[in-house]
């Protein structure tokens, strides 16, 4: 075997594969506690002055060189709600997702104990409140689901001569479906319902 050989084998030995082309990869805990009607998830909603303000989130952010999805996931709700990563237990990872932008999102389910949920308290830079939504809501309410088209446009100058294509050629376009929850005056929808929905019903 030659060295040029040995080179990729090193280069990919042990390696755990990821999605190629892929930018930017972040982790988001989905946290799960004892509430009166049984188990509810928390969710937060993003503080005013931040990117997509005001929508409904879980916890997270963006992985840090050397973290797994789980030790980001327990950071940034140590940072975002002040609950200390001692208090959640890791359930398991659910299916990641990958945005048509280029990320990948990297869902961690945790039960949140009754003592972390005293420590509650909510980064004011990052989070405008949060809220609890029973699981048995979600089971019992079908989200209303919409969804758009994702278009290829390719350039002008699109060398179709040269790789062997007519002008015509039949770009493979994509559909992205959205569902959308209302409750008690918050919505939940985009990637966080499509986690949600995963999560209570399997799909």
């Amino acid at each position: 075997m030659t060295e040029r050989v040995e080179a990729f084998r090193r280069r990919f030995r042990g390696r755990t594969p990821g999605l190629l082309g892929a930018t930017r990869a972040y982790a988001v805990l989905c946290p799960l506690l004892d509430g009166a009607d049984g188990l509810e998830l928390l969710y937060e909603v993003r503080a005013t002055g931040i990117r997509q303000a005001g929508e409904v989130c879980f916890p997270g952010g963006r992985i840090e060189p050397g973290e797994t999805p789980l030790v980001c996931a327990l950071r940034e709700t140590e940072e975002e709600l002040s609950i200390p990563r001692a208090c959640v237990t890791p359930l398991g990872d659910l299916d990641f997702l990958c945005n048509q932008r280029g990320f990948l999102l990297y869902p961690v389910l945790g039960y949140v104990s009754a003592d972390g949920l005293q420590y509650l308290k909510a980064s004011p830079a990052e989070v405008s409140e949060t809220f609890t939504v029973p699981l048995s809501f979600f089971r019992e309410t079908a989200p209303e689901l919409y969804a758009y088209d994702l278009i290829p446009r390719p350039p002008d100058n699109f060398p179709y001569e040269a790789v062997g294509i007519p002008r015509d050629y039949p770009w493979a376009a994509g559909r992205v479906q959205v569902p959308v929850w209302h409750w008690r005056g918050h919505v939940i929808w985009g990637m966080t319902a499509r986690i949600t929905a995963y999560l209570v019903n399997g799909d």
